[in-house]
């Protein structure tokens, strides 16, 4: 069974920067950083193949953001800079055992969120 628990989100100003936590247990393929605001569809922000370490960003954050894993794979990053407004969301880490769903927002495995607010 996959579990996960995120930490590390709160408010910074524009321009700021945070680092996004996830605690990872059991098997996994991909994992993934998804982000969710009010009134808007959930978006996959970045993922990071587990074995290899390869990575995929959403268009909007590449440059500013990057996924990363510790060397023993049990906890998932997301540095976060240059944060703007529009980054204000929920943001979810997510896990998946099949390559099929890696690079789509339905993953399997969801962590409880927490919540980023970027000020003006």
């Amino acid at each position: 069974q996959v579990q996960l628990v995120e930490s590390g989100g709160g408010s910074v100003q524009a321009g700021g920067s945070l680092r996004l936590s996830c605690a990872v247990s059991g098997y996994t393929y991909c994992r993934g950083w998804f982000r969710q605001a009010p009134g808007k569809e959930r978006e996959r922000v970045a993922t990071i193949y587990t074995d290899n370490g390869r990575t995929n960003y959403a268009d909007s954050v590449k440059g500013r953001f990057t996924i990363s894993q510790d060397n023993a794979k049990n906890t998932l990053y997301l540095q976060m800079n240059s944060l703007n407004p529009e980054d204000t969301a929920m943001y979810y880490c997510a896990a998946e055992i099949s390559y099929l769903h890696c690079l789509r927002v339905e993953y399997n495995y969801w962590g409880q969120g927490t919540q980023v607010t970027v000020s003006s």
